[in-house]
Parts: structure tokens; C-alpha cells; sequence
């Protein structure tokens, strides 16, 4: 059985069980463990499926499968998630704010050895429906239309501290941030007090565009993870300003 056909019967099998572990998979296609665990890699690292502990995983968003029609972008977004993905190691902690493109790297991240900090409850629920070990989520009131929770306490989200934190916005420029939600805002402000990387998922339509309010200036950016697809004079404009930029 040659390397395509193999790959192209795996994901055939996700596509039916959503998960195999790396025994079901040796039994299924009649290959060596050796041979399981590089179609294995070699799958993860194009983004066909998600490498879990002992198996592999269907690629997930992260949402209902009727959303995900509604996201603009939505393979540029993986991409993205997945590069945010190999920026955290093994013990951390991660705070994932709102959003798709959460959502997104939420089905990367999930069964990995991470603890996930969020006040976003569709990504909260995720994690709990998919039996990720750690979640933390942030306490408060629910806002049904943003579907987070607003503290109470503006000491609320102090005791958390978090190794990076993802998030996202509405446009970015050599300013830098901008969103245009004040709830939300001023919910993530709090969240991101105690992380020690600030990191910025945003497709590539979305630079160059001043939107809404200056969130976060460029000089308290750590790193801004964006398609390939990018403008290269904006990517350099950014660059010469001193932002680590990774293109996936």
C-alpha cells in the first residue's frame, strides 16, 4: 500500500470514527507501528488531522459543523492556529480569548499537556466535550450575545497567570491592535495581566486596517501570527518596527 492510499484511507477512517488510536490504526491499514506513527506526523504536520496521544484526530474547529461555512478564511485560519499551536510547550498555560479563530486553535490544543485559560464559553464547552484535562474559566456573569463571561471583580482574573496569551481583533497596523467590542475588550484586559507572551492571530485581511479602537500598541506585542497571503510591504513595515512576524 503506497504512501497516498494510505493517507487517503486514514482520514477516510477519521472521517467515520473521529478518533483511532495508533493500535486501531496498525490494525486497520496493516502497517508496522513504525509506519503509523510517520503517516501520522507526516498528516499532522500538512493539517489533514490532529496528532493526540496514542492516536490521531479528526481535524476539528472547534464548532458546529453549520458554522463553519459562516467563517471567513477558515483554511488561512488553521494555518494560523496551527503555527500558535507550536508555540506552546508541554506544562503551560494558555489563555485563549474569543472568537473562531479561538475556536480554531481550541481543536488544535485540545488533549495536549496544556492548561487552558478562557472566558469563552463555546470554547469551553469544547474542551469539556472533547475531555481536555485542564480548563480554567474565568467566572462571572454570562453575556449571552458575546457568549463570555464578565467578571464581577476586577481582581478576579489576577490569580491566573498563563504562559501566552492568544488573541485576536478586528485590524492591526504599525500602531498595532484594534478591536471594536468594548465588552470584550475591556474583559480581555483583564485576562492579560499575568501572561508573559502576548500573541496576536489575525488573517491576512485584516492588515493595514485601523477598525474600530487601538486596543494594544505595537510596543506590547510579542509576536503576530498571520497568513502567507499577507501584503509583504505591510509584513515589512511591521518587522522594521521590530514585531516577530510568523506567516503560515
Amino acid at each position: 500500500m503506497n504512501e497516498n492510499y494510505r493517507h487517503k484511507q486514514l482520514l477516510n477512517l477519521l472521517d467515520e470514527k473521529t478518533v483511532l488510536s495508533t493500535t486501531e490504526i496498525i490494525q486497520l491499514l496493516g502497517v508496522s507501528p513504525a509506519t503509523a506513527r510517520r503517516d501520522i506526523n507526516k498528516l499532522n504536520s500538512l493539517g489533514k488531522l490532529v496528532k493526540v496521544r496514542n492516536g490521531a484526530e479528526k481535524i476539528s474547529t472547534g464548532i458546529e459543523l453549520e458554522q463553519v461555512r459562516n467563517i471567513h478564511n477558515l483554511e488561512e485560519k488553521r494555518r494560523i492556529a496551527q503555527a500558535a499551536g507550536r508555540l506552546c510547550l508541554d506544562g503551560e498555560s494558555v489563555v485563549l480569548t474569543c472568537g473562531s479563530t479561538m475556536q480554531v486553535l481550541g481543536g488544535y490544543l485540545c488533549g495536549r499537556k496544556l492548561q487552558i485559560i478562557t472566558n469563552y464559553l463555546p470554547l469551553a464547552n469544547y474542551l469539556i466535550q472533547h475531555d481536555h484535562d485542564d480548563i480554567v474559566i474565568i467566572g462571572g456573569q454570562y453575556n449571552k450575545d458575546k457568549q463570555v463571561m464578565l467578571s464581577l471583580n476586577n481582581q478576579n482574573e489576577a490569580i491566573y497567570a498563563a504562559n501566552i496569551m492568544f488573541t485576536s481583533g478586528k485590524g492591526f497596523t504599525a500602531e498595532g491592535l484594534y478591536k471594536t467590542d468594548m465588552i470584550i475588550a475591556n474583559s480581555e484586559r483583564q485576562m492579560s495581566s499575568k501572561a508573559n507572551k502576548y500573541v496576536v492571530l489575525l488573517d491576512s485581511s485584516k492588515l493595514g486596517k485601523q477598525v474600530g479602537m487601538l486596543f494594544n500598541e505595537l510596543k506590547n506585542i510579542d509576536i503576530l501570527i498571520t497568513g502567507k497571503e499577507a501584503d509583504p510591504t505591510i509584513i515589512k513595515a511591521l518587522k522594521d518596527r521590530g514585531l516577530e512576524v510568523i506567516l503560515a
